[in-house]
């Protein structure tokens, strides 16, 4: 029987699998592929068990993992051990870690900078960044610096400040045509991959008509090749998740109904067989995994 790119088996641990040229593959024989968002290693490897061939690594984590409002609050440093700590997990999936909030708005050679440390400390497959038309001469200057990058267009979450709140975008047909061109620009400046974030669908079907490169959506319809979004919310972790990205587990409850049962075990000292004995001392194979 033959298996698809992405379909769940045993790889070996050697760091060759999911690639770019894997996703053009996709791409080109239609085949729809999974991502989804993930912040560990131990999340990793059963992602990559399931056989998601693409990992974000994103700035969600600052709302997901420190519990912050927004996703301007996601650390350089923090971001970099997260993605070398996804990419451990799941050495076979291709891992893209997101550039934060200040890490490549100020001067583009400390961009190239971290985005490289993305690619070295990181290990990363491709950087993701928020971007528009007037970021052209950076995702040059990165892409001649041989940095894969994912252009990040529609709604950027890191400039929600700007516009007063998480807001779709694409839905006039000058912004949609907007997107297109930067689309397009992005392209033609060497990015590597298209993210586009809560348009119509009308928008992602006009991107992947005027690219070649593959096209992941994030709330952006069906005409996309890939389709993200934050595992929290696909598992029922999160109190709120956006229309696009509904529960299809209920881990949340489950967590807490585990750790109600915990709690009452430990109360009423219902542990089980403690499983350390007394020896004697001259016994040399005493050990704790006994």
């Amino acid at each position: 029987m033959s298996m698809t790119p992405f379909e769940s088996k045993p790889v070996p641990p050697t760091g060759h699998g999911i690639t770019l040229q894997t996703l053009r593959r996709a791409v080109r024989d239609a085949e729809p592929f999974a991502c989804l968002t993930c912040y560990d290693a131990t999340t990793a490897r059963w992602l990559e068990r399931a056989g998601v061939p693409v990992l974000l690594v994103g700035d969600t984590a600052a709302e997901m993992i420190l519990g912050e409002p927004g996703t301007i609050h996601a650390p350089l440093e923090f971001m970099l051990l997260l993605t070398a700590a996804v990419k451990r997990g799941a050495p076979n999936t291709f891992v893209m870690g997101d550039m934060p909030f200040g890490s490549y708005q100020c001067d583009d050679a400390d961009a190239v900078r971290n985005a490289m440390r993305f690619l070295t400390e990181g290990r990363a497959d491709a950087v993701k960044l928020e971007v528009d038309g007037d970021w052209t001469p950076l995702v040059t200057k990165l892409a001649r610096a041989g940095v894969p990058v994912v252009a990040h267009l529609g709604s950027r979450p890191q400039c929600a400040k700007q516009e007063g709140g998480y807001r779709s975008a694409g839905r006039t047909p000058e912004a949609l045509q907007a997107i297109v061109d930067d689309a397009i620009a992005m392209e033609a400046a060497g990015a590597s991959m298209i993210l586009l974030e809560a348009v119509p669908n009308e928008v992602s079907t006009a991107v992947v008509q005027a690219t070649t490169v593959p096209v992941i959506g994030c709330g952006a319809g069906t005409a996309c090749h890939g389709q993200i979004v934050v595992t929290q919310d696909l598992l029922g972790l999160t109190d709120w998740q956006p229309a696009f990205a509904q529960p299809i587990a209920t881990l949340g409850t489950s967590l807490m109904e585990a750790a109600t049962t915990w709690r009452r075990k430990v109360s009423e000292g219902d542990l089980g067989t403690h499983p350390y004995q007394m020896k004697s001392s001259q016994d040399p194979a005493a050990s704790v995994r006994e």
